[in-house]
């Protein structure tokens, strides 16, 4: 005992740095418990007719709702970093024990440095559950939830266009999954002088799993001879042909890119990019899962700022703060990345650089606030 003393000694913690991080920890992981159960209950709730009409084992089920929980409690770590701040430390502030520390001659640099102790550990486990551990969590939920719960899958986006090979584009209007079906298909092919050698519109175009081909319906058929600058037209009710193409390259369930690992995503992106397709949601999700976890030194700043101060309306009036500092957190993160996702680069901008920026943006303003409530909190 002598010895596990002498050794918190020697790295400087103190009997309260010990205590701060003890009630900042087990609040924490306590709502983690909370916040997952109360979760479940609802999510079991709207699905349960599916479950059972799926007939669900429960030994799956089980397993999903602990993917589920797993999934949960990483999408609001921040959330639930900041509420357990305020709730313990406001605690604290209520009973002047935050004011004795300091009136004992104690700087609120080292009154904070228990905090970022404790947020340190949580950020660590949150990089490797974002980046490694959560995916395989992921795997095991989506396969359950496509099997049992959501088993329709279409895709929402129109106006698809890939380049399926060099020189080769494709387009579909849109694209109906579970009939393996696109809609309005037109197909270019170009030489290596970009000269057009090919152009077919068809009404739709169906994916022919047994023998891997393409059936067109109405196909317009155009084949161009640059050096001649001849033409031959045909008009087909049905053509098949084979095209180095599936519907899975134009669309796929956003949520599977949440099962793929950091080094798996690196690969997907390079590999949709070579396709032609649009990545910037792949890669603010790439920058997502190590943001998120800074998110929790962002949010024990701000926290403690905001908490550590005696209010007169107590700790109803920090809950109110907390609820809605985060509110506003949520709304500038979700802000900034749709505009990020969908609006074009700035010029000047290069395209890596921009999707950093956005996706640090969010942490960067807060921290700025939090910066700022640092300064004004009780010194």
């Amino acid at each position: 005992m002598a010895g596990g003393s002498s050794w918190l000694q020697r790295i400087g913690l103190t009997r309260l740095d010990r205590y701060i991080m003890r009630k900042f920890l087990s609040t924490f992981f306590f709502m983690i418990g909370v916040f997952c159960v109360i979760a479940v209950v609802f999510d079991l709730m709207e699905y349960l007719d599916d479950l059972l009409r799926n007939e669900a084992p429960l030994g799956g089920t089980l397993l999903y709702y602990l993917s589920f929980c797993f999934y949960f409690g990483n999408l609001l770590s921040g959330f639930i970093v900041f509420l357990t701040i305020i709730w313990f430390t406001s605690r604290l502030a209520q009973q002047t024990e935050v004011i004795a520390m300091l009136s004992g001659g104690m700087s609120f640099r080292r009154f904070l440095r228990p905090y970022f102790l404790a947020a340190t550990l949580l950020a660590g486990m949150t990089l490797v559950i974002s980046h490694w551990i959560l995916p395989l969590a992921n795997g095991q939920k989506l396969d359950f939830d496509f099997q049992y719960i959501h088993t329709k899958f279409s895709i929402a986006d129109q106006h698809l266009y890939r380049e399926i090979q060099p020189g080769v584009i494709a387009y579909f209007r849109s694209i109906t999954v579970d009939r393996e079906t696109g809609y309005r298909f037109q197909l270019e092919r170009w030489n290596e002088a970009g000269q057009m050698t090919q152009h077919i519109t068809a009404a739709k175009a169906q994916w022919q799993s047994e023998d891997s081909t393409w059936h067109l319906v109405n196909a317009a058929i155009r084949d161009l001879d640059p050096a001649s600058g001849t033409e031959r037209f045909r008009y087909l009710t049905a053509f098949d042909t084979t095209l180095a193409m599936r519907i899975s390259d134009f669309g796929q369930r956003s949520e599977l890119i949440s099962t793929m690992t950091t080094p798996q995503l690196d690969e997907h992106i390079a590999a949709v990019s070579a396709l032609g397709a649009p990545i910037t949601r792949l890669v603010l999700e790439r920058h997502a899962r190590t943001t998120n976890a800074f998110t929790i030194f962002v949010m024990t700043l701000i926290g403690v700022a905001v908490a550590s101060r005696k209010q007169r309306g107590g700790m109803g009036m920090h809950l109110f703060l907390a609820v809605l500092i985060a509110f506003a957190y949520v709304f500038s993160w979700k802000l900034i990345t749709v505009y990020a996702a969908e609006a074009p680069i700035p010029e000047g901008w290069d395209r890596e650089v921009w999707w950093l920026f956005s996706a640090w943006l969010p942490n960067l303003l807060f921290g700025a606030l939090g910066v700022v409530l640092y300064r004004l909190a009780p010194k």
